[in-house]
């Protein structure tokens, strides 16, 4: 029993469960809680039937609900009928309410058409008039805004910009931001900025045309700061000669006919310059028009662009002042392109002084120095490569005279050109080299055009005008009666004055060089000096290696370089008058003029001395001897006598020379020619010598002995001269004499007869003799005295060829 009441139990269990759950859905249901999908879910389970079972709780539970809802209609009926009732009683009443209530209403409406329509007119006049104050007020606003712009736009019109920048300065600050809510000034807003591009570029390019206007108009700015520069220094230098008569005076003693002209000039142009006195100075103001770089700079300054504005001005003026530092390839042909090049860097940094001077910021003095430095160095550069292809010494002096109109007027601004004066240090050494090459075409003019003669004067007034051009003093030849002549040919007073006039021109470079006068009497003395040593003395030393200077022409150069050389010392008074310097100053340079004419007459005695043995040379070659003759013609060789004639002729004209140089020439001609003897009995080609031939060459040393004792030259002491011939003399006694026993015995002491003959010499004469007896002698051998003399000779020619063996070997 216990068994079956546990299952039944568990079954009304479930039993209760579904019921709960069935209950739970359909309150669910009931509440409209949404959704509905877990709910039946869990109705419709896996249990059997569960879908009928709660069809039938769902129909339970409507009809529960039907019964609830017919007892409430029940209760409330009898209420609702009695409400009906009353509704209908009402509805005659609210009929004939309506009926009045309409009637009253349209009374009502009737009468106050017209004061609506009154009012409405009210409403709309004050609305009309409200917005008409508004507008008032809103224009008020407005009009000082438009107003500026109009202004604004006025002065776009009439190009000022700056005023412009300054309006849309208050219309951005002060104005605009009023009425920023109006359409129009957002317009004005957006077109501000573009305005103010605009201006900029406007600006910009107002700037762009002024840079190029300097560009074009710089050599102009600058060829007026220079005259204005050379003007004012040159009426300074006129005031400062006129208070100081002394150096006037001593430069009048050494440059009167320059300084005449100068001073002339001078004056009239310190004449000029008093008239224009009165007229207004130009200044780079007066020549270029400087409101766009203000214009501009103020623009950029207002725009916050200052920094910008001052960059790319530094960078085109950089550009431009190398496109002016460029130089022109043919510069250099004329004064005219140097000028041009220095006027166009004058007016540049005449240009950035001004803009330095009359802005701030813009330009400062670091940068306007570190732009010259650079420039100056590129100057510097082209001047140094230009001026090297000058070969004209006037060009080189314009070249001088601009730079230093250039470096004052430069300097007056303020630029420091201390390296400009250097570098005219250097174009001075180069002025000098033209110079020297332009002396050096004159020289050689000047004695190519000599005669070579000593200069005729036929009265005192010739006398007078050669004195004048050259100090010449002898006491002698003033005794003498005209006419007369100079010593010195043409050349002489010719060169002195060239040598003048050299020294003025080496002292016109001098001049402006800011030096003093001790340094300008060193440079002349060494301009000079270069003249007198290199360039004179080269022309002189080709003037005498030239083949048509005779003798008679190197004479008279030995003579004229003697009085050259007297005349230095006046050329050093020169010197000293001009620059006011004594010669007594220790650093006082001397000229060297006297080694350079002492050199120039060595050079002209050696030339003689070669001029004569070449003609004795000349002389030798046309001898024609024969050297198989049997006996001589009892006469010396007509080529001898003539040789004799000449040199008598020439050493009269040696009377000029001085008496060394004289006999040097003399003795020398005589030694070449007894040389030229010896060499012509020595010769090696020349294989026999007969007798006769001797005796004939003996008479031709006879004459030229007579010449040596004749004293063709005065001076020599005794028979100095003739022992120019005593190897000839005692190698001829030998073999005339025929004295070889005394030869032999006596050779090697100091009291030989015949000491000065040479025993190769001997030997080489004898083997010639020798030979030519044994052809001219064929039947010597059957003649007993020709045959002793041939063993003679066999035997003299074995001892002489040992004493030449012996001489070898102790050699």
């Amino acid at each position: 029993m216990a068994r079956k009441s546990r299952p039944n139990m568990s079954e009304m269990y479930l039993e209760e469960n579904k019921d709960q759950i069935y209950e739970n859905a359909l309150a669910e249901i009931e509440s409209f809680e949404l959704p509905l999908g877990t709910t039946l879910r869990s109705v419709y389970d896996d249990q059997p039937n569960a879908h009928q079972r709660f069809m039938e709780k769902l129909d339970a539970c409507i009809r529960n609900h039907d019964r609830e809802i017919e007892k409430m209609c029940n209760f409330h009926h009898q209420g609702f009928v009695d409400a009906i009732t009353e509704l209908l009683k009402v509805r005659a009443d609210a009929e004939k309410l309506k009926v009045q209530v309409t009637d009253t209403n349209r009374r009502l409406q009737d009468a106050g058409k017209e004061v609506i329509a009154q009012t409405e007119e009210i409403i709309r006049c004050r609305v009309q008039q409200r917005n008409i104050t508004t507008v008032v007020e809103k224009l008020q606003l407005c009009l000082p805004v438009l107003e500026m712009y109009s202004k604004l736009k006025e002065q776009m019109k009439v190009k000022r910009y700056y005023s412009a920048l300054k309006t849309m300065e208050q219309l951005e600050n002060l104005y605009l931001p009023r009425v920023s809510q109006y359409r129009f000034c957002q317009i004005m807003m957006e077109n501000l900025p573009k305005l103010r591009e605009e201006i900029k570029e406007i600006s910009m390019s107002d700037l762009k045309d002024f840079l190029e206007s300097i560009r074009k108009h710089s050599d102009r700015i600058g060829e007026t700061a220079m005259k204005q520069a050379q003007q004012q220094k040159t009426f300074s230098t006129t005031l400062q000669k006129h208070n100081n008569v002394n150096y006037s005076r001593n430069m009048h003693l050494g440059r009167s006919r320059i300084l005449d002209s100068k001073n002339e000039m001078t004056l009239k142009r310190t004449l000029e310059e008093d008239d224009d006195h009165d007229e207004e100075v130009l200044t780079a103001q007066d020549l270029v028009d400087f409101s766009p770089v203000y214009r501009c700079l103020h623009i950029y300054s207002v725009l916050g662009d200052g920094e910008i504005f001052e960059n790319y001005y530094r960078k085109q003026r950089r550009k431009q002042a190398r496109l002016v530092l460029q130089p022109q390839s043919s510069m250099h042909e004329t004064v005219e392109g140097y000028r041009r090049y220095f006027s166009q860097i004058v007016g540049f940094f005449v240009v950035e002084d001004h803009i330095l001077h009359v802005t701030q910021g813009l330009v400062t003095r670091t940068y306007t120095d570190e732009l010259w430095n650079m420039a100056l160095s590129k100057i510097i550069a082209v001047l140094r490569t230009h001026s090297s292809y000058c070969n004209d010494p006037d060009l080189v002096l314009e070249l001088k005279n601009l730079i230093v109109v250039f470096a004052d007027t430069l300097q007056g601004y303020g630029f420091p050109v201390n390296r400009l004066f250097d570098l005219l240090f250097e174009i001075r050494d180069q002025y000098n080299e033209t110079l020297l090459k332009k002396w050096s075409g004159l020289f050689r003019d000047i004695f190519e055009a000599d005669n070579y003669s000593p200069i005729p004067v036929a009265n005192e007034e010739e006398y007078k005008i050669v004195i004048s051009k050259f100090p010449f003093q002898d006491s002698e030849l003033d005794k003498q009666s005209f006419p007369k002549k100079l010593p010195m040919s043409q050349s002489v007073p010719q060169i002195y004055i060239q040598v003048k006039e050299f020294i003025y021109a080496s002292l016109k470079f001098s001049e402006s060089l800011h030096r003093s006068s001790t340094e300008i009497d060193d440079m002349l003395r060494k301009s000079t000096n270069l003249l007198l040593t290199r360039t004179l003395s080269s022309c002189l030393q080709n003037l005498i290696k030239k083949p048509h200077i005779g003798l008679t022409e190197l004479v008279q150069i030995i003579i004229n370089t003697t009085h050259l050389e007297l005349a230095c010392k006046y050329l050093e008074d020169f010197i000293s008058n001009i620059t006011n310097i004594s010669q007594v100053t220790v650093h006082t340079a001397r000229l060297y003029g006297l080694s350079t004419f002492k050199d120039a007459r060595h050079a002209a005695e050696g030339e003689i001395y070669t001029k004569l043995n070449q003609k004795i040379d000349e002389f030798i070659q046309i001898a024609d001897y024969d050297w198989t003759m049997s006996e001589s013609d009892g006469r010396a060789s007509g080529y001898l006598m003539d040789l004799i004639n000449f040199l008598r002729s020439t050493f009269q004209v040696f009377t000029h020379l001085p008496g060394k140089v004289a006999q040097t020439a003399c003795m020398s001609a005589c030694q070449h020619l007894s040389t030229s003897l010896m060499q012509m009995l020595l010769d090696t080609e020349l294989k026999q010598i007969s007798m006769g031939a001797i005796q004939q060459f003996n008479l031709d040393v006879i004459q030229c002995e007579l010449f040596a004792s004749s004293e063709p030259v005065p001076g020599f002491q005794g028979d100095t001269l003739q022992l120019a011939f005593i190897d000839l003399r005692q190698l001829l006694d030998l073999f005339m004499v025929w004295d070889w026993s005394t030869y032999l015995a006596d050779y090697g002491q100091a009291t030989s007869k015949y000491l000065r003959v040479n025993p190769s010499t001997a030997l080489t004469l004898l083997e010639k003799m020798r030979d030519s007896s044994k052809k001219n002698n064929i039947f010597a051998q059957f003649r007993k005295n020709d045959r002793d003399k041939q063993k003679l000779i066999e035997t003299v020619v074995k001892q002489l060829r040992s004493l030449v063996n012996g001489m070898s070997q102790h050699t």
